[in-house]
């Protein structure tokens, strides 16, 4: 195993419209190095994502993806902004350094978007649920897309982010 460097994970996905929040926890090693969100081609949350959405986002380009989340009212970002890690397993992130979620909430308050709602993918970003929930969001643990959650099947997983992510 490779010693744990210090990384950086990419800036949110967010716009004016965008009303629910989807949080990892961190970017794998193929997400950064492609500076996209989910590049991992065993991910499924592109796949479920779109199921939902009623889009095929799994075949589009990254900019596709990105104008359809956000035409959806969708935002995504991850619950650390550095940490040191090797390798891409949430179990191996050591010292994050979380965002600024106070920062993204006066945003909100000051009319940027409107995020009320957060969906976190996976037990690992979940955790921080509580923190934000103090902020004043709605929050839900949903499971992971990550190729690491082989105890649900696709169809589970695909019910729950539909129930979760019902954009009325």
């Amino acid at each position: 195993m490779s010693a744990a460097e210090r990384l950086t994970g990419l800036p949110p996905l967010i716009g004016p419209d965008s009303r629910v929040l989807i949080l990892g926890s961190f970017p794998s090693a193929a997400s950064l190095a492609a500076q996209q969100y989910y590049a991992h081609r065993q991910n499924q949350f592109w796949k479920i994502l779109g199921a939902v959405l009623g889009q095929p986002l799994h075949e589009m380009d990254y900019a596709a993806k990105q104008a359809a989340v956000l035409a959806a009212g969708l935002a995504i970002w991850d619950i650390y902004a550095s940490c040191e890690r090797a390798g891409s397993l949430d179990s191996a992130i050591r010292n994050g350094m979380s965002n600024d979620f106070a920062k993204l909430k006066k945003s909100a308050l000051a009319g940027r978007h409107d995020l009320p709602r957060v969906c976190f993918n996976g037990q690992a970003a979940g955790r921080f649920a509580p923190q934000l929930e103090m902020l004043g969001f709605k929050t839900v643990i949903l499971p992971s897309t990550s190729p690491a959650n082989a105890s649900w099947s696709f169809e589970r997983k695909l019910a729950a982010w539909r129930a979760a992510l019902k954009l009325e």
